[in-house]
């Protein structure tokens, strides 16, 4: 709401036998008498010359024409002035922040008022931060991962700064293991397996060997830190090398992923075999190639 005053100048001189003020067809002021019953409505007359109309605290329903009527022994005529309200962008309704699972339907409200009608524009404030598709409303079909984050709702109509608010916006996701460690001690050492997992909400890990659970005792010990965990073998035998899994699961879904204890050197070696065998590969394909005349 506008609050700063305004102010509607008029001009006589002494051949004025009568003067008033007009708002649409009430009365405001006649002569220097006050007929309207708004105490911000006040006269201003500097000497003789101005009759002029003060309003203070301005408000939207003070928008309209107002009159300066002017009546001479000769003739009347009237000097007329249109007030248009300016109010300031003001977002009176945004949505509360959500949560929702990856895949669904989002629409994020934002309403505004203000004069002239304020624009409204979306943000996801990530390191881009370009500006969506998207006014009092944006939808958001089939939302992904990357698209959680806090939404910037701002409204402008150039009055005065804009007015800004946010929805924090969290997308639960089924666990995805994106980092395993492998070790190769030797026997007497402390084997130390690691496997972390991106989910939210936050995954719960377990780690097997074969199809026997694993828990803390008997030479294990498994260590959680939030999207990360540890499994360490301590003073490890010829029995422990192997293959472990690790499984990572929360209430939308479950993924595992193996993670081994090498005998020392043996993950060298399987990596050389690899290689070897990707030559090997290569060369047959190339024989075939020139045999075959491509």
């Amino acid at each position: 709401m506008c609050v700063v005053p305004s102010c509607h100048r008029c001009y006589v001189d002494d051949r004025v036998s009568r003067v008033a003020w007009l708002n649409r067809s009430n009365i405001i002021f006649a002569g220097r008498d006050k007929w309207s019953l708004d105490p911000r409505v006040e006269l201003v007359t500097k000497g003789q010359l101005e009759y002029s109309l003060r309003i203070q605290k301005v408000d939207v329903y003070d928008e309209g024409q107002y009159t300066c009527s002017i009546q001479t022994k000769e003739l009347s005529r009237t000097s007329q002035v249109f007030l248009i309200v300016q109010v300031p962008a003001n977002i009176y309704k945004v949505s509360e922040d959500i949560t929702i699972n990856e895949g669904g339907n989002v629409t994020l409200t934002c309403l505004a008022s203000g004069r002239p009608d304020p624009m409204i524009t979306w943000r996801l404030l990530n390191p881009s931060a370009e500006p969506l598709d998207g006014e009092e409303y944006l939808d958001i079909s089939g939302i992904t991962r990357t698209q959680a984050g806090r939404y910037e709702c701002k409204a402008s109509n150039d009055v005065a700064s804009p007015d800004v608010k946010y929805v924090n916006v969290i997308v639960n996701y089924a666990p995805f293991i994106k980092d395993t460690k492998s070790s190769d001690p030797q026997v007497g050492r402390m084997g130390v397996l690691q496997c972390e997992a991106s989910a939210i909400p936050k995954p719960e890990f377990k780690w097997y060997r074969d199809d026997k659970r694993l828990s803390n005792g008997q030479g294990i010990s498994i260590q959680m830190m939030g999207s990360r965990t540890l499994l360490l073998v301590s003073n490890v035998t010829e029995e422990d090398y192997g293959n472990y899994t690790c499984v990572a699961t929360n209430r939308l879904g479950i993924h595992n992923a193996s993670v081994f204890l090498y005998r020392p050197g043996a993950a060298n070696n399987m990596s050389g075999a690899v290689a070897v065998s990707q030559s090997l590969w290569l060369l047959l394909g190339s024989l075939t190639c020139l045999l075959l005349k491509c």
